[in-house]
């Protein structure tokens, strides 16, 4: 079970001269669903600024499964692939909000960041016990977009 982190509409000038969302704008709401990651384990504008940390993102790998038009309802969801104390590899999917498809996933490695020193650093107890308690999905039964690599399939 993934977490839903947020719903929107696909706006108008998202849709590219092919009369689809264009791949930025792919992007841009994964990056929006790694903002409302954020706030979900507690590293807001509050916790960042009390604990000294925020999230950078250090790779991202991105499916384009299925056209999105203009005006459709999407839905960002992501289960925790792998933690440590310092990194979060993570699955997001981008869902339609009508039809429950998958219409594009991100694959994502994130880093602690220490705020003071721009280095990679752990993150606080607090934090660390709210991605514990993120849905995983387990390493055996991980999504088919997950740990692909990109390049041409060679025939035998």
């Amino acid at each position: 079970m993934a977490l839903p982190l947020l719903t929107q509409s696909v706006l108008p000038t998202w849709v590219d001269y092919n009369g689809h969302m264009n791949d930025a704008a792919y992007a841009l709401l994964f990056s929006h669903g790694v903002e409302a990651l954020m706030v979900h384990i507690g590293l807001d504008d509050h916790g960042r600024h009390a604990h000294g940390c925020t999230i950078y993102t250090l790779e991202t790998h991105l499916c384009y499964l299925q056209q999105v038009l203009e005006g459709a309802q999407v839905r960002c969801e992501v289960v925790l692939l792998e933690a440590d104390a310092k990194r979060l590899h993570v699955f997001f999917n981008l869902i339609d909000d009508r039809e429950e498809t998958v219409l594009a996933t991100s694959e994502q490695m994130l880093m602690g960041i220490d705020t003071r020193t721009d280095r990679p650093a752990a993150f606080a107890q607090e934090i660390m016990a709210r991605i514990e308690r993120l849905p995983k999905a387990a390493h055996g039964n991980w999504p088919e977009q997950a740990g692909r690599r990109i390049g041409f399939r060679h025939r035998k």
